[in-house]
């Protein structure tokens, strides 16, 4: 339900209504809207499919999300079938798109769609924000675009287009009410899908970051920041503290037979459920190989000898920043246990390609294809 007192509220400094937005924004759409497939057929769409979209463009950008989409649906084609799936098999088709809960909580929820919705994703806001995963900026993209519910949206685009449409003079964290109530008043009626979409895509593709083009946006005559020359500073940023950087020994360790020793990470936390192998941070006054002598006892309860480097992959997550300093290792005695992971096995390197790592791991994987290319 829209909140009239919020929005006028919000409104009231505008010089123009809610409606003339609405179709100075529709237009444009109507020109220069993207084409993506998770639009397509526009008018009768599947909420799984953009239920799927929406999940994986959380954090992650369209250009990055587009070859791994029809993928995805080659191997999930319904609900159904990503509900019954072995999460071993949906975390490897989501490899490389990071933020793996995502691809957990979207597997958790297509079971609970099936146990609970006759497989149908539910058309109502509180049952969809009941899913995991789902906050209320992904309810309300899904059932906008899938319904054409009139559902407000605040993502990464639209929260950056009405900060510089009403100058907001605070940074965007500090004003969700306000920015909820201006996304509310803008959704229109008669064609939410589009209005949610074109508020994405002028987001996307003119309201940007960085250079925004106001010379060719639909709002260009009733934008705030841009009739006050603050579109640069606009949104105000608040000050970051400096990303951790942490070190970490890793190994490759492989047995007299040539196979290598790998573990998956438990379910819940970063990374959950991935296939890594085995390390952890160096500390203080402690060499690489140290670290990896002691992590490996301790997470493996097995004795090794750390041999030479193979590589350094340096990967930045979104809190901190890591340098994995990969050594090969030999397995000297001990039978591998799975101490502090769920699982631990011997694989080959022609077999390790079935198994979901993160995406350092994966030049871990290359760099070792490399230096045995007849293993």
């Amino acid at each position: 339900m829209i909140l009239r007192s919020s929005i006028a509220e919000t409104l009231e400094p505008l010089p123009v209504s809610a409606a003339v937005l609405q179709r100075s924004l529709l237009d444009w759409y109507d020109r220069h809207g993207r084409d993506l497939p998770w639009r397509t057929p526009p008018d009768v769409l599947d909420p799984y499919r953009v239920w799927v979209s929406e999940i994986a463009l959380q954090q992650t950008q369209v250009k990055t999300v587009l070859p791994y989409y029809q993928r995805w649906f080659d191997r999930f084609p319904t609900i159904a079938d990503l509900a019954q799936a072995d999460l071993q098999a949906v975390l490897k088709a989501w490899e490389g798109l990071g933020y793996y809960s995502r691809a957990r909580n979207l597997h958790r929820a297509a079971q609970l769609v099936m146990e609970r919705h006759g497989g149908q994703f539910p058309r109502t806001l509180a049952e969809a924000l009941a899913l995991p995963g789902i906050g209320r900026t992904t309810a309300g993209g899904i059932l906008s675009s899938a319904f054409n519910l009139p559902l407000p949206i605040l993502d990464g685009n639209v929260k950056r287009v009405l900060v510089r449409l009403i100058a907001l003079p605070v940074a965007p964290a500090k004003a969700l009410d306000r920015l909820w109530a201006a996304s509310e008043a803008v959704v229109s009626f008669d064609r939410p899908r589009d209005l949610n979409q074109a508020l994405m895509d002028l987001g996307a593709t003119v309201c940007t970051a960085r250079k925004p083009a106001c010379l060719v946006c639909p709002w260009m005559a009733y934008c705030q920041a841009y009739q006050t020359n603050q579109q640069q500073q606009i949104p105000v940023s608040e000050p970051k503290a400096p990303i951790p950087h942490k070190v970490i020994g890793v190994a490759v360790i492989r047995n007299p037979q040539g196979q290598i020793l790998i573990d998956r990470r438990p379910a819940e936390g970063l990374l959950g459920g991935l296939w890594e192998f085995p390390g952890g941070k160096v500390e203080p006054n402690e060499s690489i190989a140290e670290c990896i002598r002691r992590e490996i006892q301790e997470e493996l309860g097995i004795e090794i000898a750390v041999g030479e480097e193979l590589i350094v992959v340096d990967h930045a997550y979104t809190h901190f920043k890591v340098s994995l300093h990969v050594h090969l290792c030999e397995h000297l005695q001990g039978e591998p246990q799975a101490i502090e992971c769920d699982e631990v096995r011997w694989v080959t390197l022609a077999e390790i390609d079935q198994f979901p790592f993160p995406k350092a791991n994966t030049t871990i994987i290359e760099a070792l294809k490399q230096r045995f290319p007849d293993a």
